[in-house]
């Protein structure tokens, strides 16, 4: 199959979890700049999800660029990530109108790293379809940054119990570790 139709697929589903999240933003019923305090907690819940997902979209964009066709094991992999964060809007809402406590910090953490492990099989299964030593899966050698993210992803999650700005410190942290688009899949499109 074409690889231009999994990530069309893949780009509509994305901006539909992007609209989702944004449609949690609620209008507050006064007209002063205090009435918006309320909604800080929300806001902030949505400006790091519109992070993570923006890099998944960033990502996943070079990632398709480095292969010519899909397999039905890559279309798989692609809608295990997919259903994952299609996940995000919910605990993104969930996390800001509690004010990050422990239960729904801890289980947006257990989203992220949902998402980083389907996004493990995905790139897993498109190295698997190209061979070991195609560019992509040069490119992708040891994948430190992922295995380095897992971990701030568990840290965040167990760390919600106890102190819960340390859970939010470290999944900023890890959003920040992936915020500029990773030139490993850059240098493997331009190398195939």
């Amino acid at each position: 199959m074409d690889k231009n139709r999994l990530e069309a697929f893949s780009d509509g589903v994305i901006a539909i979890i992007i609209t989702i999240m944004v449609l949690e933003l609620k209008v507050p019923h006064g007209s002063e700049l205090a009435d918006l305090r309320p909604l800080i907690p929300v806001f902030l819940s949505y400006v790091l999800s519109f992070v993570y997902v923006g890099i998944y979209w960033n990502n996943h964009h070079h990632l398709l660029h480095t292969i010519s066709h899909v397999t039905g094991g890559v279309l798989w992999a692609n809608l295990h990530l997919l259903f994952w964060l299609s996940l995000v809007p919910f605990t993104t809402g969930w996390m800001g109108e509690n004010h990050f406590s422990a239960v729904p910090l801890a289980l947006y953490g257990f989203v992220l790293l949902m998402c980083a492990f389907a996004w493990w099989v995905l790139q897993t299964r498109m190295v698997a379809m190209q061979g070991r030593q195609s560019p992509l899966a040069l490119a992708v050698g040891r994948d430190l940054k992922g295995k380095i993210s897992s971990v701030l992803y568990l840290v965040g999650i167990v760390s919600a119990f106890f102190n819960g700005h340390f859970s939010e410190a470290v999944y900023v942290l890890a959003a920040v570790l992936w915020l500029v688009p990773d030139r490993r899949f850059e240098k493997a499109t331009h190398a195939g």
